[in-house]
């Protein structure tokens, strides 16, 4: 003959069920963590592409044909730089020496081939998510 499930018994399926959830959660936030971890090593550790001039070249010209002056190159977080972002968002013209890993490397790149044929380099923080700086987008100009 089946018994009836008691209310304590329910209580401990309700608290087992809780955390199990809870333990899944866990592990998903484990997991996620361990990937910006990887991506943020990919990122400080990512050189200039060896066939930089050609992708440059392509780019502008697809973006002038269309009459813009400008291509976003670049997005990463704002903690990828050395100061959160901070000096990006109140447009400190020293905002250069807080970018770190590949966006250190595509600036000093910029700095020697691109910015004596004309080019700017203009930088900002394109999103808010929560109203806090997440992503900073580099733009090339002509």
């Amino acid at each position: 003959m089946a018994t009836l499930l008691r209310p304590t018994d329910l209580n401990e399926i309700s608290s087992d069920a809780e955390v199990q959830k809870m333990d899944e959660e866990r592990k998903l936030k484990k997991k996620k963590e361990q990937k910006q971890l990887e991506l943020r090593d990919a990122f400080m550790e990512r050189d200039i592409h060896p066939e930089v001039f050609d992708r440059i070249n392509h780019a502008v010209s697809v973006a002038a044909k269309q009459g813009q002056h400008q291509i976003q190159v670049i997005t990463f977080p704002c903690s990828y730089c050395s100061d959160g972002g901070r000096r990006i968002n109140i447009a400190d013209p020293e905002w250069p020496q807080t970018l770190e890993g590949f966006a250190k490397r595509a600036f000093e790149f910029f700095d020697k081939e691109l910015r004596p044929l004309g080019y700017k380099l203009h930088a900002e923080i394109i999103s808010f998510p929560g109203g806090m700086p997440g992503e900073v987008g580099l733009f090339l100009k002509w």
